[in-house]
């Protein structure tokens, strides 16, 4: 039995990580069959949601179920949407600090920055949070090459970000009580390679009293 353009359509999205409409259009271009303009392409969004064949990613941003079933248990794949859904933005915080072995609490919420304003996106793939940083503090984040590709802070830089943000930017924090916050947090910093550690006390000596 010929499958229908429909059916056809869903299969070539099963390949991808993630999608929208221009992709779709994308795809109709190389295939003249599929006859797909702007009224067709809401349409077969629609259903495909109606029948759970799509997840909504955020509001135009989606992934199949098959794509999302076969990945689901993928941390790289997790860190790849958050940098997709807010572009552009790094994984930090407490989720970096989990991923490199330093935080002893389970994190699930997938904390990203981004030098756009702060949001959330709760989905069925996760819980996506982005938290607002300076221009000239967005950096010290690097390219991991996994599965799936993904932008995530340094150890230093991670330890940074929550700190950070945590305290209202180092507000009324002196020097000599960061280690004692650290512990507090239950954050195992002597893990961290020694270079790691120096980059970190050296970021924050300009924005705490030093005493």
């Amino acid at each position: 039995m010929k499958r229908t353009a429909k059916a056809n359509l869903i299969e070539e999205l099963k390949l991808l990580p993630y999608f929208n409409k221009n992709r779709i259009l994308q795809l109709g271009k190389k295939k003249e069959s599929y006859n797909l303009k702007d009224s067709t392409i809401d349409t077969y969004i629609s259903r495909f949601l109606k029948e759970k064949e799509i997840v909504t990613l955020k509001r135009g941003v989606y992934v199949t179920t098959d794509f999302y079933n076969k990945n689901k248990g993928n941390t790289s794949y997790l860190f790849y949407l958050a940098n997709i859904l807010r572009k552009p933005s790094y994984v930090s915080s407490w989720t970096a600090l989990q991923y490199y072995g330093f935080a002893t609490e389970a994190i699930y919420i997938i904390t990203s920055v981004t030098p756009k304003i702060t949001r959330n996106y709760k989905t069925r793939v996760g819980t996506f949070s982005y938290q607002s940083i300076k221009k000239d503090l967005f950096s010290d984040f690097i390219l991991t090459k996994d599965k799936f590709e993904f932008f995530i802070a340094t150890p230093s830089k991670a330890l940074f970000d929550l700190l950070y943000f945590k305290t209202r930017q180092f507000r009324g924090l002196r020097f000599r009580d960061i280690d004692f916050l650290i512990k507090e947090l239950r954050i195992d910093i002597d893990e961290m390679d020694k270079i790691e550690r120096e980059k970190f006390y050296l970021m924050i000596k300009n924005y705490i009293q030093y005493e």
